[in-house]
C-alpha cells in the first residue's frame, strides 16, 4: 500500500504549490514596467540535435523541448522541483514504487487532454531499440524495472515498469531505491509524447506544420543552421501565467559575431567569447555576468580497439593529464570564472566533495617534471614523438582551448599533434562510432547529484565514447546507486579515475554571458541553468 510520508516535493514548498504555480505577478517585482513587446532573442552555437523528447541529446536542443514540452516535474530559478503535468507524488514503503498524480486541467497543443497514458507512451518509446534514442541508457539509469533487458532486445518495450492506473495516475516500479528519482524527470527524455501525432507523421512528426506539444510553448518556425521560433500556447494549462510571448533561437557559429549583433541590440543573450570578461565586465557592469554551471569539460581518450595504441598506457595519459596547465586556461585562455578541473565531477554538484587528488597539490612545474618522466618510460622522446589528433566541434573557444593544450604538450613534451574541427553533428558522429583518437567532450548534469558525470564512464554508457572499461567503477557506481549515503563511493571513483586518467578534466563550466538587462528572471542561482521561457519576462526600457 502506497504511503504519502514523501509527498511532491517532501514538503519543502508551500502545500499552496501543490495545486498550481506562482501567478505571473509574483515573477515580477513590484514597480516593474513590463515591456509590449514579450520576446525573447538568443544565440546558439550550434544546429539543434532534435526537438523530439526522446531523440534530442544537446543542451541547445534541451532548452528547446523544455519550452516545447513538459514532464512530471520541473525546476525553479532556484534548482528546486515544482509542478509540472503531475501536481505531486507518493512513495510506498521501500521506495521502489513511484505514484505521481496528473493535473487534470493539462492539454495537447491540439486541445487534447494529456493523460499517464501518454507518459507510458512516451517512456516506452525511449527504450525502444528501434527508436535507439541516444538518451536510453538514461532509463535504465534510473532503475526502471526491465529497462536494461528491453533496451537489450530481451524483452518488449511493453513489459517496461510503467503502468497509467487511470488517466491522472502514472505509476513507475524501480529495481531499487533511488533517492534522486523525481529530480531524473525533469530530464526530457521523461516527457510524454503524442501517439497519435507520431504514428500519423513519423520522423516527421517534430516539423512546425505537425507538432503537437504540451508545454508553454509551440513551434512555429524552424530553419535548420538559422533559426527556431516558439510562441506561446494557448492551450498550456498556465498560460494566463505567463509572461513571454515569443522566443526566438539564431544559429550563430561565431561568438565574436553573435557579441557584436548582442551589442547592437539583436540579441538578448549571448555567450562572452573566450578571454573578452574582464573587459565586458568593466564596460557592461551587470550585463557581462558569470556563475557557476553544473556542467564539466573535459578531452577523452579512444581507449577502444580502433584508438591508438599509444593510449593504451596509462603513463602516456597521465603525462598529458598533468602537463596541461589548467590555472592558465582558466584564468588567461577562458578569463571567465571557470574553476580548474582535477576531478571529472564538478563540487557544485549537491552533497558531493570532491577528493583532493596527487596532481591537484602538486606545483605546475613538479607535473610538468613527471609528465616528461612517465612520457619518457612509455617509450616517447625527440627522436620518437607522441603524435595523434585532436578533435573539437567549431567554435572559437573550443578552438583556443585546443591550441593552447596542444602547445602545453609540444612544448613540454615533444608531441606531434594535429587539429581537428567540425561542424556539431558530423562531432557527435564522429566521437559516438570511435573514429577519433583524443576527443573534446563536455557533460551539464540531467539532475543534480554525482552519478550524472560519472555514469558516463561506466562501461555500458551511451555516452561512453572512449570506451573506458572498468569493472570496480562499474560495481562501486551500481553500489552508490543503492546506497542512501553514496558519498565515499563516489570519492573512491573519482579517485580512480584520477589514477586511470581515461579522460582529461579542464576546467568546470561558469555560465559567461552577455545577459540584457530588460530580461527578467535568469535563474542564476540554478547550477543546471534549466530554464523556461515561461518564466522569464522582458521589462520597459
Amino acid at each position: 500500500m502506497l504511503k504519502t510520508r514523501k509527498t511532491f516535493l517532501l514538503a519543502l514548498v508551500s502545500s499552496s504549490l501543490l495545486i498550481g504555480t506562482a501567478s505571473a505577478s509574483s515573477k515580477v517585482p513590484d514597480g516593474v514596467k513590463l515591456a509590449e513587446d514579450q520576446t525573447f532573442v538568443y544565440r546558439v552555437l550550434d544546429e539543434h540535435s532534435s526537438v523530439d523528447p526522446q531523440v534530442v541529446e544537446d543542451v541547445t536542443g534541451s532548452e528547446v523541448v523544455r519550452d516545447l514540452f513538459e514532464g512530471l516535474m520541473n525546476q525553479d530559478s532556484d534548482g528546486n522541483l515544482v509542478p509540472g503535468v503531475a501536481t505531486g507524488y507518493t512513495v510506498n514503503d521501500d521506495n521502489t514504487v513511484y505514484t505521481f498524480t496528473l493535473r487534470d486541467n493539462a492539454k495537447w497543443s491540439n486541445g487534447d487532454a494529456v493523460t499517464a497514458q501518454d507518459f507510458v507512451y512516451g517512456w516506452q518509446r525511449a527504450v525502444d531499440p528501434e527508436l535507439a534514442s541516444p538518451y536510453q541508457w538514461f532509463m535504465e539509469l534510473m532503475s526502471i524495472r526491465n529497462a536494461a533487458e528491453i533496451i537489450k532486445g530481451e524483452k518488449a518495450k511493453e513489459e517496461l515498469a510503467v503502468k497509467a492506473i487511470d488517466d491522472l495516475t502514472f505509476e513507475v516500479t524501480l529495481t531499487a531505491p533511488l533517492p534522486y528519482f523525481a529530480q531524473m524527470t525533469t530530464q526530457s527524455t521523461t516527457y510524454p509524447a503524442p501517439r497519435a501525432v507520431i504514428e500519423k507523421h513519423g520522423d516527421k512528426w517534430t516539423r512546425p506544420e505537425n507538432i503537437v506539444s504540451n508545454g508553454a510553448y509551440i513551434l512555429t518556425e524552424h530553419v535548420p543552421n538559422e533559426r527556431s521560433v516558439r510562441e506561446r500556447n494557448v492551450q498550456y494549462w498556465d498560460n494566463d501565467n505567463t509572461i513571454l510571448d515569443k522566443t526566438v533561437a539564431l544559429v550563430i557559429n561565431d561568438e565574436n559575431v553573435a557579441l557584436t549583433r548582442f551589442l547592437a541590440g539583436e540579441l538578448d543573450r549571448t555567450e562572452v567569447p573566450a578571454g573578452q570578461f574582464p573587459r565586458l565586465q568593466k564596460e557592461y557592469p551587470g550585463v557581462a555576468i558569470s556563475f557557476p554551471r553544473l556542467c564539466n569539460y573535459y578531452y577523452t581518450f579512444n581507449l577502444s580497439d580502433s584508438g591508438p595504441e599509444a593510449f593504451k598506457d596509462v603513463r602516456v595519459r597521465q603525462a598529458l593529464a598533468l602537463a596541461v596547465d589548467r590555472k592558465i586556461i582558466s584564468e588567461k585562455v577562458l578569463a571567465g570564472g571557470q574553476p580548474e578541473a582535477y576531478t571529472f565531477t564538478p563540487e557544485a554538484v549537491a552533497g558531493f566533495t570532491p577528493p583532493v587528488t596527487e596532481m591537484a597539490t602538486m606545483s605546475q612545474a613538479d607535473r610538468d617534471a613527471k609528465a616528461k618522466q612517465l612520457l619518457a618510460e612509455a617509450g616517447y622522446d625527440k627522436s620518437n614523438p607522441l603524435s595523434f589528433e585532436m578533435i573539437y566541434n567549431t567554435s572559437e573557444s573550443h578552438k583556443k582551448v585546443a591550441v593552447a593544450m596542444s602547445q602545453m604538450w609540444k612544448q613540454k613534451l615533444g608531441t606531434q599533434i594535429s587539429l581537428a574541427n567540425m561542424e556539431w553533428k558530423v562531432f557527435l558522429e564522429t566521437r559516438g562510432n570511435q573514429d577519433f583518437e583524443l576527443a573534446r567532450g563536455a557533460w551539464c548534469g540531467d539532475y543534480n547529484e554525482a552519478s550524472t558525470f560519472l555514469d558516463l564512464l561506466d562501461s555500458e554508457s551511451g555516452y561512453n565514447d572512449g570506451k573506458y572499461n572498468n569493472a570496480k567503477l562499474d560495481e562501486l557506481l551500481d553500489t552508490a546507486k543503492r546506497s542512501t549515503d553514496a558519498a565515499d563511493y563516489y570519492r573512491q571513483i573519482e579517485e580512480m579515475l584520477a589514477s586511470d586518467m581515461p579522460v582529461i578534466p579542464v576546467y568546470h563550466y561558469a555560465g559567461v554571458y552577455m545577459m540584457d538587462s530588460d530580461v527578467g528572471n535568469w535563474p542564476v542561482n540554478n547550477v543546471q541553468t534549466r530554464w523556461y521561457s515561461k518564466d522569464l519576462y522582458k521589462t520597459a526600457q
